[in-house]
């Protein structure tokens, strides 16, 4: 790959937050456990203290039915695909092993896309920000919307996929597998491992 240029790149972590990764958090009724995230955040983390340009987070608003989107609470009349948090703590929405600097950003959002805040990508507009380096939680879910989304809005795209990560259920490993391995590289863009990535 060509060397990315960190003045216009913006390293972009997507709902790595106890909702997503904490044993708090997971549905043992379904099965749902997030031991391969736990497993991916500390290799997360140590990239981000490596990587020396623009570091946005995106997190969930409490993912409640008063802070979700019309369509979400829609979709999550039928309670075999609800997914409501029923955390009680006020730590649901906190980074899971990560921790902002002050010079990070971090924008909340109430449905899958990172997008749909629309001051994140004013503020990207902002930094005249032309690349997005994807990471993140959950690779067929929020990950995927934003990336979608993301190419649409014509950003150049590197995913690194040894940073993104999805619940233990093997339907889910099977959809972020073909992911990794076909729809990203030739619908949205570089998909490769972070070690090799290289800047200017």
């Amino acid at each position: 790959m060509d060397k990315v240029n960190i003045k216009n790149t913006a390293f972009l972590v997507i709902d790595v937050t106890n909702f997503c990764c904490s044993e708090d958090n997971e549905i043992p009724k379904y099965k749902v456990y997030f031991s391969k995230i736990r497993k991916m955040v500390p290799k997360l983390k140590k990239v981000i203290e490596k990587y020396p340009g623009e570091v946005v987070y995106i997190k969930t608003k409490p993912w409640k039915k008063e802070n979700l989107s019309d369509n979400l609470n829609e979709l999550y009349k039928n309670p075999l695909i609800s997914y409501y948090s029923k955390d009680k703590t006020g730590k649901a929405e906190e980074f899971y092993l990560l921790k902002p600097n002050k010079k990070d950003k971090v924008f909340e959002k109430n449905t899958y896309d990172a997008f749909s805040n629309p001051e994140f990508d004013k503020y990207l507009r902002s930094k005249k920000i032309q690349t997005l380096i994807i990471t993140g939680v959950f690779g067929a879910g929020c990950v995927n919307a934003t990336i979608s989304s993301a190419f649409s809005k014509g950003y150049r795209l590197i995913i690194l996929k040894d940073l993104i990560e999805t619940t233990d259920v093997k339907l889910r490993q099977d959809l972020q597998k073909l992911l990794k391995t076909y729809t990203w590289p030739v619908m949205y863009g570089e998909t490769l491992i972070s070690k090799k990535m290289k800047f200017r």
